[in-house]
């Protein structure tokens, strides 16, 4: 069952990287500042975000919910790393996740490094951040919350089109008993008044798992505890000898 968990470490060597690093911020992340795939997004016209489909991959999807794994007992967030389909625009791929925080969610610094360092790896590769994702403490808690809304309003200034991928827990803990080949994951969009919302009945045609057997693939490593492997940004914060890309995590 997940609960609110109150932690607040944050060492000598972490605040040192913050201090040095989010005065980056600004610089690196404007509305100015667009790559490949923020650049079309802002050419896709106005439609709102129901109207389109999100393909995520096998691997993203699979991390950001052993990262939930890991921390049971707080609330723990990451991006959604891709681009607009080129070969459908109304189709936005999700390729890759990261795992950012367990704790502290809504300190800014910390948010404001990982943003940079994630754009930086990923701008070569044509990918920006495309959405985020969000697991409340509560188990049985569906709602998005403030915390949720603010960080996916700001990734919406860069990516109009981006998402939020919010665990279902009681999707999750009923895998092992049948063969959903659904994302345990609601997909909520921005409306044309800019609130967020979930999307309805018709979610599960709109966010889509690339690989139709990613649930099984994760109930595999589920039951191997291979949730013990995740590496966030929370993590990298605290010993930079962990690397918060997880290259090793599906070997």
């Amino acid at each position: 069952m997940r609960m609110w968990s109150t932690r607040t470490r944050f060492s000598e060597s972490r605040s040192t990287v913050v201090n040095k690093q989010s005065t980056l911020f600004k610089s690196h992340l404007t509305p100015a500042r667009t790559n490949s795939a923020s650049l079309r997004s802002s050419q896709m016209g106005t439609g709102t975000n129901g109207e389109l489909k999100y393909e995520i991959s096998q691997n993203a999807y699979i991390k950001l919910v052993l990262h939930s794994l890991r921390h049971k007992t707080a609330a723990v967030n990451g991006v959604l790393v891709g681009r607009i389909s080129p070969k459908d625009e109304g189709v936005v791929e999700i390729s890759d996740s990261v795992p950012l925080f367990h704790s502290n969610l809504p300190l800014l610094p910390p948010l404001e490094i990982s943003l940079i360092m994630i754009e930086e790896h990923y701008v070569a590769q044509g990918l920006s951040v495309v959405g985020y994702f969000h697991a409340n403490e509560r188990f049985d808690d569906v709602e998005v919350c403030g915390v949720a809304k603010n960080i996916g309003d700001h990734i919406s200034l860069y990516f109009p089109q981006a998402p939020i991928l919010l665990l279902n827990n009681k999707k999750l803990e009923a895998l092992s008993k049948g063969k959903d080949r659904s994302p345990v994951m609601q997909l909520c969009v921005r409306d044309a008044s800019k609130n967020w919302r979930v999307v309805g009945a018709d979610g599960g045609s709109k966010l889509l798992l690339k690989e139709p057997s990613a649930n099984v693939v994760l109930s595999d490593y589920i039951s191997s505890e291979k949730w013990k492997d995740v590496i966030d940004f929370d993590d990298h914060l605290d010993d930079v000898t962990k690397d918060w890309l997880n290259p090793g995590l599906f070997n």
